[in-house]
C-alpha cells in the first residue's frame, strides 16, 4: 500500500513496501526548492525503522547539483544505519547526471 510521505505543490514523495525494500518514488523537480523533502522523508522512514530503499526516480525529469548532493547524503545516512539504497531512473539523460557525479 502506498503511503505518501510529503505532497507540495512542487513535489511528492511516496513510499511502498515491495518484497523487503522500501520503494520511495519522488515525482517533480529535485532541485534547490524540494531537495530537502527528500531527505526528511528518509530520515522518518529511518526513524520507523526502515533500512533498505530503492530511490525511483522515474517521474524526476530534472535533478540538480543540490538533488544530486542530497541523494549523496541520503546514501551516507542509510548506510549509518547499516542500510542499503539503490536508485532506479529509466532517463538517460538522469543517468548522465549521475555518471558525471561520479555515481
Amino acid at each position: 500500500m502506498r503511503t505518501t510521505i510529503v505532497r507540495t505543490e512542487d513535489i511528492a514523495v511516496s513510499c511502498d513496501q515491495v518484497n523487503g525494500w522500501t520503494v520511495v518514488e519522488v515525482d517533480g523537480e529535485v532541485d534547490v526548492r524540494t531537495h530537502s523533502r527528500i531527505r526528511e522523508a528518509a530520515i522518518a522512514l529511518l526513524g520507523d525503522g526502515h533500512r533498505h530503499f530503492v530511490l525511483d526516480l522515474s517521474f524526476v525529469p530534472f535533478l540538480d547539483s543540490m538533488g544530486l548532493g542530497t541523494v549523496v547524503a541520503v546514501t551516507r545516512l542509510i548506510r549509518q544505519y547499516e542500510g542499503s539504497l539503490r536508485i532506479t531512473c529509466p532517463s538517460a539523460r538522469m543517468l548522465k547526471v549521475f555518471q558525471h557525479g561520479g555515481l
